[in-house]
């Protein structure tokens, strides 16, 4: 076994707080150091705000867990100064086939469109990608002294003030407690912090059961997404396989409702299936076995006052289709911004209330691919089961049965249709003239440039995008600073960015958040528009016009 998973990368030390008479206060506390709340700390330190980590854990976690990481995910991991070691590490893939039987239905393509950065996705062991968002957290601790990562510490209780929260912390030294202005709950699906503020979920939970099998073996299977309905060797089941760094295979084989989870994660039982799979002669070592069961759940509000949760500690969706910690990197993508801006008091503390609408709505989006993708690979009744075996027959030969396959819809980003921070037609802050994949609440598409790529381009704070247009390369509205980036036609080689972005029109103004999703465009400049788009952007809608 690797010895990452043994390795402690934040043991525990003594805190000044530890000492205090009375509890200390920081302005914001993050729980949990899974990669939702390492990239949540990493995104305010970067915005300029203090956080403390707690964690009770000192290592990486055991076992590949999470493993597809998508191309939006990956932008956001470039932001936060580690993507470029995930993808180097990781096995890139934009391909995938699905199987009904023995024989191949068809295959697919996530991302055909060329000019992006990233692929579509890439597959990493969990433990390496919490290893390089700690090694960039304590980084950024060494340049900034902003973020203190403490392992060995444990929440036994949280206590919402009015103004903040209280903490009492279990350490191997003892107890003590600590306030936050902010808390962010990011210590995952059997989140403690919900369970002692006395909330649930509502949503879900499948009848069915999955084997994870995370096997160490030389094989020769190309790179690519294989998906299996009623595979020989799992008959009335459905069968996955990944590939991973390290010559290690990610294996999921559905396992049905009524089991004995012990009997079935013994090594041996493990290993009678992976033959069947992989046939006698395939020499393999089995690093890490799992059991889950579907879960299609979130918290009715992810914002209660003062505490804020992300991840899985707000909702949870089965593993086909890596909605999970995608997602979660979405949720501290959309929250780090709006929190940094209300702690500076430049937006006001209700700019977080768009937090949860937009955040519920992505998390209602993954649940209903999800439930979509659960019923299709696990049919409950005879008359689902027809159905979803006709349609695998016709996706053999007919290339319009193949959009009904469901193997798990693959992530993919939310676009806020809706939110009141987006500029409208009727608000005078949209146009129907540019293209409907970059309008206001979508996430900014990539495009190649002569020098680098756009998505490199935009940073971690508003941003003024001119195309075929001049911007200035400042503004400051109520104190929040905007970064004009002005393109012409030479920037745009290859007609990528003119296409995603102007479609027929001949220009584009295009105001970008700091996460990186469109708040409003024109086809002309205009300052006061700009203005009035970034005080709705912000929050204040009162002084938005």
């Amino acid at each position: 076994m690797t010895k990452i998973f043994e390795t402690p990368l934040y043991p525990y030390r003594r805190s000044a707080d530890q000492d205090a008479d009375s509890p200390v206060r920081h302005k914001v506390v993050v729980l949990g150091a899974g990669p939702v709340g390492l990239a949540a700390a990493i995104d305010l330190v970067q915005q300029g705000v203090s956080v403390v980590v707690l964690d009770e854990n000192d290592k990486v976690s055991w076992g590949s867990r999470a493993i597809c990481f998508a191309k939006r995910p990956l932008e956001i991991l470039d932001r936060l100064g580690c993507g470029q070691k995930m993808v180097e590490k990781g096995v890139v893939w934009n391909l995938g086939k699905v199987f009904f039987g023995d024989r191949k239905v068809y295959d697919f393509n996530l991302l055909p469109e060329e000019g992006h950065k990233r692929p579509a996705f890439i597959n990493l062991q969990q433990y390496y990608l919490e290893l390089h968002l700690v090694e960039r957290l304590l980084e950024l601790a060494d340049e900034t002294g902003l973020v203190e990562l403490r392992g060995g510490n444990r929440v036994n209780n949280v206590t919402p003030l009015a103004d903040g929260v209280r903490l009492d912390v279990e350490t191997p030294e003892g107890a003590y407690a600590l306030e936050a202005d902010w808390l962010v709950a990011c210590d995952g699906a059997g989140s403690p912090t919900r369970s002692l503020m006395g909330l649930d979920f509502r949503g879900r939970v499948f009848e069915d059961n999955f084997l994870i099998a995370d096997v160490v073996m030389k094989a020769d299977f190309p790179t690519e997404r294989w998906f299996w309905f009623d595979p020989p060797f799992n008959r009335d089941q459905s069968a996955l396989l990944h590939k991973q760094p390290d010559d290690v295979w990610r294996i999921d084989l559905q396992l049905g409702w009524d089991i004995d989870r012990e009997a079935e994660k013994d090594p041996e039982r493990v290993r009678a299936k992976l033959r069947a799979m992989l046939g006698d002669d395939v020499e393999f070592e089995l690093e890490w076995v799992s059991i889950y069961t579907f879960q299609c759940r979130r918290m009715e509000r992810f914002r209660h006052g003062r505490v804020i949760f992300a991840g899985d500690a707000a909702h949870q969706v089965s593993p086909f289709g890596a909605r999970g910690a995608n997602s979660g990197f979405q949720d501290t993508d959309n929250l780090a911004w709006k929190l940094a801006l209300v702690i500076d008091g430049k937006a006001p503390e209700s700019l977080l209330d768009t937090y949860d609408l937009e955040r519920v709505q992505a998390a209602d989006e993954n649940i209903l691919n999800s439930t979509r993708s659960t019923d299709f690979i696990t049919p409950k009744s005879h008359a689902s089961r027809v159905f979803r075996d006709a349609v695998l027959e016709l996706a053999e030969r007919h290339a319009f049965a193949r959009p009904l396959v469901n193997s798990g819809r693959l992530s993919l980003p939310a676009t806020h249709d809706g939110s009141p921070l987006n500029g409208t037609p009727e608000n005078g802050d949209d146009t129907r003239d540019l293209p409907e994949r970059t309008r206001p609440g979508a996430p900014a598409s990539d495009a190649p440039l002569s020098r680098g790529f756009l998505i490199d381009r935009l940073g971690n704070g508003f941003t003024l995008l001119g195309i075929g247009i001049e911007v200035p390369d400042t503004l400051r509205v109520d104190g929040i600073p905007v970064k004009g980036i002005s393109l012409a036609a030479d920037d745009d080689p290859s007609g990528a960015l003119a296409g995603r972005y102007l479609g027929e029109a001949r220009a584009g103004v295009y105001l970008i958040r700091p996460d990186q999703h469109v708040a409003a465009r024109w086809t002309t400049f205009d300052t006061a528009c700009v203005e009035r788009a970034l005080r709705r952007a912000a929050g204040r809608a009162d002084r938005a016009g």
